[in-house]
């Protein structure tokens, strides 16, 4: 199965998200019941009303979330929603993906305003954030992902609207995007582009749901047979555009996927291996896919090494600047190229060595097939001073029967 979330026009933000999971069938009774255990973890906020109901945007019928609240707070630490979103995940029983996707939602959104402000993540303060409706958006989200089961499925996102024009919040006016959501896209697979629409089309909290569903980013649906169609409305109405998310889910066409990288190459005289692992550490922070180093015989019978790296198209340019300062090279060969990959999940378990919990991430391929990161059996190997071979026969067991 396949998921698209298509925010090219109308962008995303919380609530249409969530409300565009209900429309294509999220059980709406486990959502609300979820959201009215969070006032206890939320003090002087109450929960007047919630629904879901049916409205036309521009003629296309979709679900639209009514809340109505009554708060005393108008603005509150991070941490304190990042706290009632936790301790309510763990109240109402998530699932462990469904609970980690809702923390790290709201640990990206802590993250992006720290950046802004030049703050630790513990002094971040929300205003526009603070409501219970962030925490509802959140893990009404997290509800209605784990009731559909698309944390088994591949999430694909179109280049998300952000719109133009200026913003103004508790901070002042600014151009738009804002800060925060700049912040949230910057690191992410996510494209962005800009519309005629003079306002804010994508809100902080529906850019961090997005970068932490999306399994990747594509201008074009994939290859799939439609099963259903949901629409999410906003609350504002806009001249020309009908203001709605849409997803849409199916069944994959192929169990192949396409996409299209960036191919970077230069060879490389006079360097020591100490240089090329440092270049190949930095370059690969810097969002390669891979790096290639591989020994050469160039001109005079100089000996010399080859550098290939793959990476996003959108990371070339960077890569390239990186390549040139870390190097010292004159000159970068650059091409793009189709590929095709075999579709795979990173997924992170807990498991027990020898009395201790550790979390290892682990990209899976059609369930069975696994590779553990290489940085989580070393870890494991030094904290019980294990030789790394044997730790990861022990991981790959206790992985390996989990996934059964």
């Amino acid at each position: 199965m396949v998921l698209v979330i298509d925010s090219q026009i109308a962008g995303i933000s919380g609530d249409m998200m969530l409300s565009s999971l209900v429309h294509i069938g999220a059980n709406k009774s486990k959502i609300i019941d979820g959201a009215y255990s969070a006032q206890d973890f939320l003090p002087g906020s109450k929960i007047k009303k919630i629904s879901f109901g049916n409205v036309y945007k521009h003629g296309i019928h979709a679900t639209r979330l009514t809340l109505k609240l009554d708060e005393v707070h108008h603005e509150r630490k991070g941490t304190e929603i990042a706290g009632c979103i936790a301790k309510t995940a763990r109240k109402i029983g998530l699932s462990q993906r469904a609970q980690e996707f809702a923390e790290n939602t709201i640990q990206t959104l802590i993250g992006a305003e720290a950046k802004v402000h030049g703050i630790s993540k513990n002094s971040v303060h929300f205003h526009e954030a603070s409501s219970i409706d962030t925490v509802i958006d959140i893990i009404g989200c997290a509800i209605a992902l784990d009731d559909l089961k698309c944390f088994d499925q591949e999430i694909v996102a179109t280049p998300v609207a952000v719109g133009s024009g200026t913003v103004t919040f508790s901070h002042g006016t600014v151009s738009n995007p804002a800060g925060a959501i700049l912040e949230i896209f910057k690191k992410s697979k996510i494209l962005v582009q800009g519309s005629s629409i003079t306002d804010e089309l994508t809100t902080p909290t529906g850019a961090s749901i997005l970068v932490n569903l999306a399994d990747r980013c594509s201008e074009f649906y994939p290859q799939m047979k439609i099963s259903s169609i949901g629409y999410g409305a906003g609350q504002k109405d806009f001249d020309g555009i009908s203001n709605v998310l849409k997803i849409v889910r199916g069944d994959a066409f192929d169990r192949l996927k396409s996409d299209r990288v960036g191919i970077l190459e230069t060879n490389l005289d006079d360097v020591s291996g100490e240089l090329l692992a440092h270049s190949i550490d930095k370059i690969m922070s810097a969002g390669a896919k891979d790096v290639t180093v591989i020994p050469a015989v160039t001109k005079k019978g100089r000996p010399s090494h080859v550098m290939s790296v793959i990476c996003d198209p959108s990371h070339v340019d960077r890569i390239t600047d990186l390549i040139f300062s870390e190097t010292g090279t004159l000159g970068v060969r650059i091409r793009f190229s189709d590929r095709i990959t075999v579709p795979r999940k990173l997924l992170t378990l807990k498991i027990m060595i020898r009395g201790k919990e550790f979390k290892v991430r682990c990209k899976i391929r059609e369930q069975k097939q696994f590779k553990v990161e290489y940085d989580d059996i070393k870890t494991v190997s030094d904290r019980l001073n294990l030789p790394f071979k044997d730790a990861e026969g022990m991981i790959k067991t206790q992985v390996g029967r989990q996934l059964k």
